[in-house]
């Protein structure tokens, strides 16, 4: 039996030796290879905090002790060491979550996964501890180097500093990356530190000294290293980042170093007031695949062989990513008017082939989304069309910005949402839902959701043409899949993707749910249900065709993959309204709930969000037996006979 079979709490950890602890943390890499590569999931960040969670949970006590991760996806080893060794179904329905989760266990507190947030949540969690008089419990919050290059982190620190009288301490993972390398400032003045030789110059010639003169000047040199941490980061000006925050400082310590983390955390535990323990860790610690891999290091894989680090899965369509990707390059090179901007996700929102060809025109500014809106606005301002590159889970945090910096100042700035609608094994805080729902309020959007890969070339290009007010393009994970083509176009834009000589339903597919909406109508047909099936492209404003479609027909069914509350089925039933049509609309889309981890299908279907369910409402709406009824044929045509309903689809 290895060590990491035994280990069923964080304290089954108090038994073992520094020897066995780093026996211990070379079980847990050999096991997080050998699992994630079965299932895919964040494996190089999860790889390089492996020393650092053991010293953690062996020297502060969980849950007692609030451990608050940034982000999250680098929790895998913090699940594994409270009692979740099965890994059989990471990231799938029924598996465990690839990030935090309460209803798994009372170790983990914050579930969210959008970064910078943890200082502000360690700040209201170390304040409630003290004004309820629970003052001998600690919080910990884990921060990447990445993460403080997001706005609220210094908010946070700005409070912490105010009040010196908390059991906090802040751990910083400083391994140079969020995505891919970590920029800015910030970055730079860290860079410096992490490889300045003076510093470890410094504390290795000291620590030689003392371990000549035996074991009672080791014990002192133990004793005293935490106010010659101070001095030694103050004479290598260390702290020069720090100094104004009034914080304790350690480091920078070795994260891969077990007896290094325990003493470091040890003298964090006991200063008794806010303290930052800066560490230099390696992303990918320990595995020459992701080590080597210049991209991100393996921050997210999918089914790989544990070996070669070469993925195991079939190749297929183009994914949409790449598909912009491209497109961006063309018309960047067209239009010289056109700059990229992303917030730490350069590669995974396709800007890096711009990148590479424009490496000026393209800005990256760390994980800073309020920040990037803000600055497209002011680049629209001075003769420029911005690219806001995504994912669209994270445009949430910029709405503030999206309606009183670019639409209230009417900038041409483009949006594009990578990851939106239901993205599958991440989790409640990475769908891509809201997006639809919030954004359609900002007066002057425009809103496009192409529906495969030529639509969205064709509607990227409409996007950064426009030039006095906010355009934004959403797309989902994956594969772009199956082209549907338009049997004909309509004059404001919507295509028109299947005709029946039967005006009794119109079905009105927003993105890629036009082949569900293609499906639910062939299913109509079987029933003698006509129905004609469009995709408006662009989605915000309503175009008029869709109101005067809606007219001719006995019920509207619209089909999205955001939120129902809000979204574009709403919008389109109160446009009818505002234009004096009574044709019933059903809304078909996400219930307004945090979604579960699972397969796209999975949550589909949870919803209620597939072709035969879709159909065995609609047919029940036309026949007059659920709600919203569709209208009643005109007299001429009150037979009702062509309609044969299969007994079974019916119930």
């Amino acid at each position: 039996m290895g060590l990491l079979e035994t280990i069923s709490g964080p304290r089954d950890l108090d038994g073992l030796s520094n020897q066995q602890l780093i026996e211990l943390a070379a079980e847990v890499r050999a096991f997080l290879v050998s699992e994630v590569a079965k299932t895919g999931g964040h494996l190089g960040p999860n790889l390089g905090v492996v020393e650092m969670t053991i010293a953690i949970h062996r020297v502060f006590e969980s849950p007692r002790d609030a451990i608050v991760f940034d982000t999250g996806h680098q929790t895998y080893v913090h699940k594994m060491l409270t009692g979740r060794q099965d890994f059989s179904k990471l990231r799938q329905r029924g598996g465990l979550a690839g990030y935090p989760q309460r209803a798994e266990s009372v170790h983990d507190i914050v579930e969210s996964s959008h970064a910078s947030s943890s200082l502000s949540w360690a700040d209201g969690i170390s304040r409630a501890f003290e004004i309820t008089g629970q003052s001998d419990r600690h919080v910990i919050a884990v921060v990447g180097d990445g993460s403080l290059t997001g706005g609220m982190t210094w908010e946070a620190l700005n409070n912490i500093s105010d009040d010196n009288t908390r059991r906090l301490i802040i751990v910083v993972n400083d391994n140079g990356r969020s995505y891919a390398p970590t920029i800015g400032g910030m970055a730079r003045f860290l860079n410096t530190v992490r490889t300045r030789k003076s510093y470890r110059a410094a504390y290795l010639t000291s620590r030689q000294a003392f371990d000549h003169m035996g074991a009672p000047a080791r014990a002192f040199f133990r004793g005293v290293r935490g106010g010659l941490h101070g001095f030694l980061a103050r004479v290598t000006n260390n702290e020069a980042l720090y100094s104004n925050l009034d914080i304790k400082y350690i480091g920078p310590v070795d994260g891969h170093d077990m007896a290094a983390m325990l003493e470091a955390l040890r003298q964090a535990k006991g200063y008794g007031a806010p303290v930052i323990v800066h560490t230099i860790t390696q992303k990918g610690k320990g595995y020459d695949p992701a080590m080597q891999d210049e991209a991100d290091q393996f921050h997210a894989v999918g089914q790989i062989d544990p070996e070669t680090g070469e993925s195991t899965e079939s190749a297929g369509a183009p994914s949409w990513t790449s598909v912009f990707a491209d497109e961006l390059l063309r018309l960047a090179t067209l239009e010289e008017r056109i700059v990229g901007i992303t917030a730490a996700m350069l590669r995974p929102t396709g800007l890096h082939k711009m990148a590479e060809r424009f490496p000026d025109r393209v800005h990256d500014v760390g994980i800073a989304e309020q920040h990037a809106v803000t600055s497209a606005a002011g680049l629209a301002f001075g003769g420029l069309h911005p690219v806001v590159a995504l994912y669209a889970t994270f445009i949430n945090r910029a709405f503030d910005q999206v309606l009183m910096d670019v639409a209230l100042h009417k900038a041409g700035v483009t949006f594009v949402l990578d990851r939106a609608g239901v993205t599958g094994p991440d989790g409640p805080s990475h769908h891509g839902i809201w997006d639809l729902a919030i954004l359609q309020v900002v007066p002057g959007i425009r809103l496009a959701a192409p529906r495969d890969s030529i639509r969205l070339r064709e509607e990227l290009e409409e996007a950064v043409k426009v030039d006095d007010g906010p355009t934004v393009l959403r797309f989902p994970k994956g594969s772009t899949g199956v082209e549907f083509d338009a049997i004909r176009r309509l004059d404001d834009g919507v295509d028109v993707l299947l005709e029946s000589s039967q005006n009794d339903v119109l079905i009105v597919t927003v993105g890629p749910m036009a082949g569900m909406g293609l499906d639910v109508a062939q299913r109509l047909a079987a029933q003698g249900i006509g129905a004609t099936v469009v995709d408006p492209r662009w989605v915000v404003p309503v175009p008029k065709s869709i109101i005067g479609l809606a007219a001719e027909h006995r019920i509207v069914v619209t089909i999205e993959d955001g939120i129902r509350v809000g979204g574009i089925g709403t919008r389109i039933r109160q446009d009818l309204r505002e234009a004096g049509v009574d044709t019933a609309v059903t809304e078909l889309g996400l219930p307004d709930e945090f979604l579960d981890h699972g397969t796209r299908a999975e949550i589909l279907e949870h919803a209620g969000l597939t072709p035969q369910h879709i159909a065995r409402d609609v047919v029940a709406m036309v026949l007059g037996s659920k709600i919203p009824h569709a209208r009643a044929l005109p007299a001429d045509h009150t037979d009702t006979g062509s309609i044969t309903v299969n007994r079974a689809q019916k119930d």
